[in-house]
Order: structure tokens, then sequence, then C-alpha cells
């Protein structure tokens, strides 16, 4: 009986690394989380007690900690440091993820460049380029610097060397899926690296006072690759947004245990490298001397930032059965509830056998219900050919009984059109308080919105030529 319990304690064991799911065979995929190669083999650990040992540092109350030595310092850039909350605090760990291609680097060299000086050296480690291709665009973008540590490595040893020698107050490391070390088994990238590699990391980080921001890669999916726990050790996780075919990219704050995460960091790619935007709205308008049909602006919330963007909207005779519904920029559900809306509630017939195609300026992407009685009046203002008045921004949510429902942050996004120039302005009902000068107009449902679009007889006129001839 003792030789069968020995045996039976030796088998070995297999644990998902997501969420911990045990089983005694080996699986590619975890039945509990649907995790894909993330169950690994371990030993069955031995029960042991542990012994209550020497204490490092005493306890003490926590109004004598001095709160001083996690002072946030500043990266040099202002848009960063508005998400990280005030700039980097000592000893953080900061996560940039972001797709191929979006311009993590760049920024990340920037970043290094502008935050180096004779008290605070910085050391960026490359992965995924030799040295000279970094120095390159260093020089492409003006990030040069003195006290600017380069060193392309993919051994995390090596790496820790690197942190003895320069002793620097800031480590970029691009990225977190490139380095490895030799004593895990395994390729890089994989998730008992990615781990090893984060959490040796991150111990330097705590023991030398040393923020450090991490490249993460992304799946396809838009997730952080490599495994949850990664999330969960950092301190700061942000998210680097941005169309590769538009000049705008968003920083989002996904975690942040040094300030809010409804920040967000606006920044303008370029050919000289890339530029923090502290008043990206103009981005998302087209400056014309006269209106449009098919036009009409919203102020929608990036965070806590209120943002003017434009919506577009032009309809054509269908020439097949089923007429195409195009969108870029928005939520193609959205835009058929308001193409619904508009018929059903706002009487207007000529959508549905037309093609609707609908449109955001700059890049943006408006995904938030405030912006739908402007996709409604612009909808409405194509399909009649008649502009909206000139300087009018609307904002609010549509229901389907056509109402117009109240959405947040009325006031900063009045002031904010207020601020551009903007005098007039559809919005729900009790905006609160209205910023001088400008004219407000409450609606309640569609119908009162969609007296604001004049009379117009474009369309008629042909007809009538054609009754005179």
């Amino acid at each position: 009986m003792a030789a069968r319990t020995k045996t039976t304690k030796d088998r070995p064991s297999y644990r998902c690394t997501e969420c911990g799911w045990q089983t005694a065979k080996w699986l590619g995929r975890c039945p509990e989380c649907q995790a894909w190669g993330t169950v690994e083999e371990y030993g069955t650990p031995a029960v042991r007690t542990t012994t209550p040992g020497r204490v490092t540092t005493s306890a003490v109350p926590i109004g004598q900690v001095d709160g001083r030595q996690a002072t946030a310092r500043s990266t040099g850039v202002p848009e960063l440091d508005r998400v990280l909350g005030g700039g980097l605090v000592p000893g953080a760990v900061v996560l940039l993820a972001g797709e191929p291609g979006v311009g993590k680097s760049t920024l990340l060299l920037d970043v290094a460049a502008k935050s180096a000086s004779d008290e605070h050296r910085t050391l960026y480690v490359t992965g995924e380029e030799s040295a000279s291709q970094v120095r390159l665009r260093a020089d492409r973008i003006g990030a040069i610097d003195d006290h600017l540590y380069l060193a392309a490595e993919t051994d995390l040893a090596a790496v820790l060397g690197h942190l003895d020698a320069v002793k620097p107050s800031l480590l970029i490391l691009d990225s977190v899926q490139t380095v490895a070390s030799p004593e895990i088994d395994g390729a890089p990238g994989g998730m008992a690296q990615v781990r090893e590699v984060a959490g040796a990391l991150i111990r330097a980080s705590k023991e030398r006072g040393m923020s450090t921001l991490l490249v993460g890669h992304v799946t396809k999916d838009g997730a952080i690759a490599g495994p949850r726990l990664l999330e969960h050790l950092v301190d700061v996780v942000l998210s680097f947004e941005g169309d590769r075919h538009a000049r705008l990219r968003l920083v989002r704050g996904v975690k942040n245990r040094y300030g809010a995460t409804d920040e967000v960091g606006c920044f303008e790619l370029h050919d000289e490298g890339i530029t923090g935007l502290a008043d990206p709205s103009g981005l998302f308008l087209t400056r014309r001397a006269e209106p449009v049909p098919g036009t009409c602006l919203t102020v929608t919330l990036e965070g806590r930032r209120p943002l003017v963007a434009e919506v577009q909207a032009l309809t054509v005779d269908s020439q097949i059965p089923s007429p195409r519904r195009t969108t870029s920029g928005l939520e193609t559900s959205r835009v058929s509830m308001m193409l619904a809306v508009l018929e059903q509630r706002g009487r207007i017939s000529a959508l549905g056998k037309r093609d609707i195609y609908s449109a955001t300026v700059g890049g943006v992407k408006l995904s938030e219900p405030a912006a739908d009685l402007a996709v409604a009046l612009a909808l409405a203002s194509a399909a009649s050919d008649t502009p909206l008045p000139k300087n009018l921004v609307a904002i609010g949510e549509v229901g389907l009984a056509g109402e117009v429902r109240r959405v947040t942050g009325v006031q900063r996004r009045l002031a904010e059109a207020h601020r551009l120039g903007f005098t007039h302005a559809l919005v729900p009902g009790d905006p609160g308080k209205i910023p001088a000068g400008m004219k407000v107009l409450e609606v309640a449902d569609i119908g009162d919105a969609l007296r604001v679009l004049p009379r117009s007889r474009r369309r008629e006129a042909p007809r009538d030529e054609e009754d005179r001839r």
C-alpha cells in the first residue's frame, strides 16, 4: 500500500497557467478558460510548513511612510504624462501594447531621449532591431542624447548585466516577447519565458527604484500576447491604438495604480516622428466657407477629453436590388438603427431604396451613443440634399422610439464646442450650465431635431422644369 501511494504522488500533473485548472493528462486547450497552449506540467509539491523568519523592514504606521519616494517624474511628453497620471513613478513597471507598425518604438525612443539627463540615465534595450537601425530612427526623429544608452540584447542575463553597468533611472525594453532566459526551457515569447523575463525585470525595478517601460505584442484579436499574469504583475497597462492609414494615435490607460484609467493621450504620427496633440479636434474637422449637405458635427468623449468630430453621409440611387450600407469610423449596427428610426419615426421614406455611405473625418472612431443624433441629422441632411445650419453641433442618444436621451458630460462637450467657435447646439433636455453666448436648443425626439433642417426644393426643381416642357 505504501508503494502505491508513493507512485501516485510521483505521477506528473498538469495545470493551466491562465486559470489554474488541473488535470492528470496534457491537453492542448484548457476546457475551463478555452485558452490554447496554457496547460503545462508541474510536479506535485511536497507539503511544507513555513516558519516565521527575520523581517527585512519593520512595519510602521501608514502615516509615517514617506510618500515622496513615489513622486512621479515627467517623461518629457505631456500627452503621455496625462495618461500615466503625471509621469513615471520610481520603481513602476509600465506595459505598452499595440499592433505592429502603430508607432510604439517611435514613441518610446522619443520618451527615452527627452527623459534622459545628467541625474537620470536612460537605457534602451532592443530585441527586435539592431543598434544601427535604432540609431537611424533616432536621427530621423531627433532623439539623440549623451545620457541615452542603447543596447541590442535578447538574453535576460545580458540585460541585467547592462543594468549593473549603466545604472539607469529608466529602462525601456522593446519588446518583452523577444527576450529569453537561458535557465527556462522554451522559445522567446512563450508563456514561461514571458513570465520569467517580466518577473526578473519587475524585481530589478523595485529593488533599484528604476522605472521600466515594456513593449508588448498583441494577438490578432487585439489582446495582449502572453499570459494574463503579465498584466496583473505590472503597475500600468497602456494600449496604443490607431489606424495605420491615418495620422492620429491614441494611448489609453487600461490599468493604472498611480492614476485614473479614463485618460487618453492623443498623438500625431508623421515623417519626423510622433508629436503630442494638446488640441486634436482640428484633425477631425473639415473647414469650409459654406455648409455642405450630409455633414453634422458632434462632440465625443475620449476618456475625459472632449473632441469635436465630423460625421458625413451620402445617399445615391441604388443600381442593385439590395442597396449598399457602407460605414467608416462608425458602427454599422448603430447606423442601421438610425436609418430605421428616421424612416419610421422621422417619416423619411427616401432612404430605404438608396445606397447609404457614412463616415467620420480624420480616422476617428465614434462608438458612443452620444453621436446618434449627429448621425441621424447627417443622414437626413443627405437624403434631402439640404445643409444643416452653420456652426451647429448635435449631442444625444437616439432610442428606437425616436426619443433623444441624455448622455454624460454634456457641459464639458458644450464648453469644448464653444471654445472652438460653435454657436448653436442640439442637446437632450436639462443640459445644465450653458456657456455664455451659445444658443442651445433642447430636443425631446427625432422630430424636434429634424426641424432644424431648412425646407428645400432642390430635388423638386428638375421635375417642375420637365412639367413645363
